[in-house]
């Protein structure tokens, strides 16, 4: 083995050498006119942003994680390090970006580059944006022949007078620089071809400065000084706080910026290459080492703030880059070049390089970005976060974007809207949309009591929290409404039943009084019935054995005595689980002695000295029996006509739901579904087998070619789950063990276990938080595993292909109760993210 690997090396190297070598020529043609203008655009000397070029492409690119990124100064630090300069001068800068470094690699030290990334997306891009505009804004000046002010409002303040003042020279140039720049990549034609494979910049540069020498034109023009004058750091001196805010601002634009760049670099090798062309993805800890050591090195020889940088990232990726050295073999140029092409380098007009700087902080104001905000309703999360880094800066603007993501989830927890109209037949409707708090207690109050003692309401509770304030106020004027002699409903989103106090208010109304005759059965038939419908989405359990003693007694004559399971309780699995229990024992001793009472009168109420066991556990068929008793009794009476309807117009459902076979997955309770509604395909992993694999299941096949080609269902849903069994059994299995059926199966969830392993392959994970363990992650990658395996059926394929069916990803967590879908491709961290679904969706 050590002799192969030995052999193989070196031919390795040879192969990959041209390929690094011609893509360290482009992203060194890149980096060349970019570095100077971002040196030009901070007021720092010219030969920093070179410094910077050749330390990142030289270190970063060689101890970074991510193999392909190319690193060096960047337009996402220009302000914030103009503003150093500015406040403490160029050595000082340089020092606050070694003290930077060093806090990089107590952050990789700590493993915090993932938490890192943690951050509200329309922050990170409206931050970026921010900066965009206040560099667009500086350049601006230079552009038109003056000077840029301090801060982006006196850039602004300037412009009528810089605007009056115009350099036609300097306008010129810069004009001409945008055209080419902009005009480049459009070249028609096989000569316009050719000329593409120069990069844009260097053209646009080569093509202003040659102008500018051959017609002689007078304008100012980059001059590097001796490199035996170059500064370099010395002692921070200021005000403590004031550096201590400086290092970390360079610390966490640096850091966030750098690993944004590695993450989409990711992204594009996965979409451009094959799977056996890809170096590894990227360490991200390791990549924050590696910009922490650059820091330190670029700062101690005079550089700029180093972070990865995405257009040179992504000019190494599509020149063919196959590793680390054309990085570094980048930053060997610029070495190069700032020692030998000075000459050059001097013929450069400084109105050029302001116009390419320009132009890309235009850019950094994404569309793209604006639109994936705007869909998720945080523009004003954005928008915000721009004008503070524009009239503040960066750390303040970051600071401004966090308050207004944490004030607008509180508004949109805290919103409720709450109506009454009075429709034709006399119904009087109270519509609840968003969160019941206390809070809203007080209109809540003010809108029932507009309500007739009288007459027929019907109250829609569309959320899903109510507090106790709220429960108890809705309470309160359900029995006094009903005392009074009127009638009403409760219902959840799209109207179905809900309840209030553990009473079906349909029923209640009907009998005209809570404690009517057949209020247990109906109510229970309403839960029944609407199991996954949203029944008692108005409130927690914790809150279910409120009312009246004898209503709590007549609903625990046949039910358990816990609301939130009284459905399911004739298979007596639910809430009173615990039968050994003492505060069961209690609860079926205290519901007994009710029981009694109801029966007997208040000789019940004596205790006895009888010894109240809990009821013995009905099981087999008995059990079944039991809730198909349930089931005759509660339920059928109000599906009989809908699932009549269904009988006589044949099924017709909209999605083929492939999940788990674990018993606490419940599909239509989860999905709000009824009967009708889904075609539902259960087994152990929610597994889909890849067409003609080894020992494959023709059910699973048969079931998906069935939905697809004969029912017609326009999307198909894998769900997965916590905590599930078969991802145990997969993370846990030995290898070389006997072969059983259980075994057999469990192979075809072999693909995911390997997909969570690789380093090419997406990362899974749940919005706002890491998977919390090995099975977790398993689980989630699983559900991404068989949405690739159901796009190898045939006759998915070629639904998709004609824009006819849709895959969608589920995860329902057990403990939580909550259920994530996955969200569409992967977002700017790399990951396939199971988000949580908006109230209103």
């Amino acid at each position: 083995m050590t002799a192969t690997s030995t052999t193989r090396a070196p031919e390795g190297v040879r192969k990959d050498l041209p390929a690094d070598l011609s893509a360290s020529i482009a992203v060194f043609l890149i980096a060349m006119p970019l570095s100077l203008g971002i040196a030009l655009a901070t007021g720092a000397p010219l030969q920093a942003g070179l410094v910077a070029a050749a330390v990142g492409g030289i270190v970063a690119g060689r101890l970074g994680g991510a193999p392909l990124q190319v690193s060096g100064p960047a337009a996402g630090l220009t302000v914030v390090t103009a503003e150093l300069i500015q406040r403490y001068g160029w050595r000082t800068t340089c020092a606050i970006t070694m003290l930077a470094g060093v806090c990089q690699l107590g952050l990789a030290a700590l493993r915090t580059a993932r938490s890192a990334l943690m951050v509200s997306p329309a922050i990170v891009h409206g931050m970026l944006a921010g900066i965009g505009v206040t560099i667009a804004l500086a350049q601006l000046h230079i552009v038109l022949g003056g000077t840029p002010q301090s801060s982006a409002v006196a850039n602004v303040l300037g412009l009528p007078a810089q605007l009056a003042d115009l350099h036609p020279v300097a306008l010129g140039v810069s004009a001409l620089t945008l055209v080419v720049l902009l005009g480049w990549p459009r070249l028609p034609g096989r000569a316009g071809r050719a000329l593409r494979k120069l990069p844009a910049p260097l053209a646009a540069v080569a093509t202003a400065t040659a102008f500018a020498a051959l017609a002689g034109l007078s304008l100012p023009r980059v001059d590097l000084p001796s490199w035996r004058s170059h500064a370099l750091p010395e002692m921070p001196d200021g005000p403590v706080l004031g550096l201590v805010a400086a290092v970390l601002t360079i610390t966490l634009v640096g850091s966030v910026e750098s690993l944004l760049s590695a993450v989409a670099t990711d992204k594009l090798i996965a979409s451009e290459r094959s799977t056996d062309n890809r170096p590894p993805r990227a360490d991200l800890d390791r990549e924050l080492r590696g910009q922490g050591a650059a820091n330190i090195v670029s700062g101690a020889l005079g550089g700029l703030p180093i972070t990865g940088v995405a257009v040179r990232s992504v000019a190494n990726v599509k020149s063919g880059a196959a590793s680390r050295k054309s990085s570094m073999m980048h930053g060997f140029w610029v070495l190069l070049a700032a020692f030998l092409l000075v000459p050059l380098l001097d013929l450069i007009p400084l109105a050029t390089l302001a116009a390419l700087v320009m132009a890309v902080g235009v850019q950094m104001v994404s569309i793209t970005h604006l639109r994936s905000v705007t869909r998720h309703r945080e523009a004003l999360v954005y928008g915000s976060t721009i004008v503070a880094v524009v009239l503040g800066g960066v750390l303040e603007g970051v600071a401004v974007g966090i308050a207004v993501a944490v004030a607008l989830a509180l508004h949109r927890l805290a919103r409720t809207r709450i109506t009454v109209e009075q429709l034709d037949s006399g119904v009087h409707r109270v519509c609840a949309r968003g969160q019941l708090t206390f809070l809203a207690v007080p209109r809540l109050s003010r809108v029932l009591n507009q309500i007739p003692q009288d007459a027929h309401a019907v109250v829609e509770l569309d959320g899903s929290f109510m507090d106790h304030a709220a429960y108890e106020t809705i309470q309160d004027w359900q029995q006094s409404h009903l005392a009074h002699g009127g009638t009403l409903e409760v219902t959840g989103r799209s109207g179905q039943a809900a309840r209030i106090n553990g009473a079906n208010p349909t029923a209640a109304g009907r009998a005209g009084s809570p404690d009517g005759p057949d209020g247990a059965d109906e109510a229970d038939g309403a839960g029944r019935a609407g199991a996954g419908h949203g029944a008692d989405r108005g409130h927690d359990a914790r809150h279910a054995e409120g009312g009246h003693p004898a209503d709590r007694s007549r609903r625990g004559q046949h039910r358990g005595t816990h609301q939130c399971c009284r459905p399911w309780t004739p298979w007596q699995n639910h809430c009173d689980h615990r039968a050994t229990s003492t505060r069961t024992a209690t609860a079926t001793a205290a519901t007994m002695a009710a029981e009694a009472a109801t029966a007997g009168g208040n000789g019940g109420a004596e205790d006895d000295g009888r010894d109240v066991s809990p009821t013995p556990r009905r099981r087999g068929a008995g059990q079944l029996a039991s809730g198909i008793s349930a089931f005759q009794r509660d339920t059928a009476p109000h599906m009989r006509d809908e699932l009549a309807r269904l009988a006589r117009e044949g099924q017709r459902p909209s999605q083929l739901f492939i999940t788990c076979a674990d018993s606490r997955l419940v599909t239509s309770m989860i999905t709000a579904s009824g009967p009708g509604d889904l075609f539902t395909v259960r087994n152990v992993g929610n597994l889909v087998p890849l067409p003609g694999a080894e020992s494959t299941d023709d059910s699973v096949a048969a079931a998906i070619e069935y939905a697809v080609d004969v029912l017609k269902v326009d999307s198909i849903t894998v769900c997965g789950h916590s905590g599930c069994g078969a991802m145990q059994a997969l993370l846990s299995s030995a290898p070389g063990a006997a072969m059983t059926p259980l075994r057999r199966w469990l192979r075809h969830g072999l693909p995911s276990l390997e997909r969570m392993g690789s380093r090419h392959h997406a990362w899974a994970r749940i919005s706002g938080r890491l998977p919390a363990d090995a099975v977790e992650q398993l689980c989630l990658t699983n559900v991404v595993q068989q949405l690739e395996h159901l796009r190898a059926h045939e006759s998915v394929a070629r639904r998709l292909a004609e824009g006819t069916l849709e895959l969608h990803g589920m995860y329902f967590h057990v403990g939580e109760a909550q259920a994530y879908l996955l969200s569409e491709g992967e977002d700017f961290f790399d990951c396939r993210v199971f988000d949580t679904v908006g109230l209103h969706a």
